[in-house]
C-alpha cells in the first residue's frame, strides 16, 4: 500500500464516518494552485452567473439540497456563490473609500470592514465552496443577510431550522457560527460551506504567505497590514469558523 493509499484510507474511514457520515471526503493529498485559493482562476467553476457560479462539486451538492428542501415547501436561493478577487476588491475598496471619506480613520475603516467582509484574496467565496442561502418562497425584506430573518418570526428562520437538522448530511456546514466565543466575522446564519472541497482548500491556504499576498496585491488600505494585524486577521477571521470545516 502506496503513503498516499494509506491516507486516503484514513481520511475516509477516520473524518467521514465521524463528521461526514452520508458522504465521501475528499482526497486530502489535492494541490492548489495560489490562484485557485485566492479567486483568481479556477478551472473547477462552473455556472455563468453571479448567482450561479461554484465549484462544480458544491454546484451537485447543492442541487440534491434544495430538491430535499423543496419537499418540505423550502425554495433555497443563492444571494452570493463564487465571488472572484477582483469583485472581492471592489466591495473592499468600495467600503474602505466610503468609511475614510466620512472621516474614520484607516485602522477604523479596516476594523468595520471586516465585520462581515474579507480582504480580498482571503474570501472563502473564492473556492466557490461558500454560499448566502435564503429562502426564495418567503416574503423578502429589504436587506436579506441581516441575522434576525432567520430567528424567531423572521422569513427565513423555517429555512434555517430546516439547515439545522438536515445541511450536513448534504456536505454544508454554518461557517460563523452564534458562538460567544468565536472572534472574526460576525454571526452568519445564511452562510453554508460545502465540507469536502472547502476543508482541503483551507488547509492548502493555510500554507500561503498571506503577509507578501497581502501586500503584492496592494489593496487600499495595505499599508495597515502590520504582522500583528495579519497574525490576528488569520488567527480570528480566517481559522475562527466552526471547527467542523478545519
Amino acid at each position: 500500500m502506496t503513503r498516499k493509499d494509506f491516507l486516503k484510507i484514513t481520511a475516509l474511514t477516520g473524518l467521514s464516518t465521524g463528521l461526514f457520515p452520508q458522504w465521501t471526503y475528499r482526497d486530502l493529498q489535492e494541490t492548489y494552485t495560489q490562484d485557485q485559493l485566492i479567486g483568481k482562476y479556477n478551472p473547477d467553476i462552473v455556472g455563468e452567473t453571479y448567482l450561479t457560479k461554484m465549484h462544480r462539486e458544491t454546484a451537485s451538492a447543492l442541487k440534491k439540497l434544495q430538491a430535499s428542501a423543496l419537499q418540505e415547501g423550502i425554495r433555497i436561493e443563492i444571494v452570493s456563490a463564487y465571488r472572484s478577487f477582483q469583485r472581492q476588491k471592489e466591495i473592499f475598496e468600495s467600503k474602505y473609500r466610503d468609511y475614510t471619506q466620512s472621516g474614520m480613520d484607516a485602522i477604523s475603516a479596516i476594523e468595520k470592514i471586516i465585520e462581515y467582509s474579507t480582504i480580498p484574496g482571503t474570501s472563502r467565496h473564492h473556492w466557490g465552496t461558500d454560499l448566502d442561502l435564503i429562502d426564495g418562497n418567503a416574503p423578502k425584506p429589504e436587506n436579506v443577510l441581516v441575522a434576525n430573518h432567520f430567528h424567531g418570526n423572521g422569513p427565513f428562520c423555517k429555512m434555517k431550522e430546516w439547515m439545522n437538522l438536515h445541511a450536513e448530511s448534504f456536505g454544508f456546514f454554518e461557517v460563523y457560527t452564534d458562538d460567544a466565543y468565536r472572534k472574526g466575522f460576525k454571526y452568519e446564519p445564511w452562510h453554508f460551506s460545502y465540507a469536502p472541497v472547502s476543508i482541503p482548500m483551507l488547509q492548502a491556504f493555510k500554507k500561503l504567505d498571506l503577509k507578501s499576498l497581502l501586500k503584492n496585491e496592494k489593496v487600499l488600505g495595505n499599508d495597515y497590514f502590520t504582522d500583528t494585524f495579519i497574525e490576528k486577521y488569520r488567527t480570528e477571521n480566517i481559522l475562527d469558523i466552526n471547527p467542523k470545516l478545519l
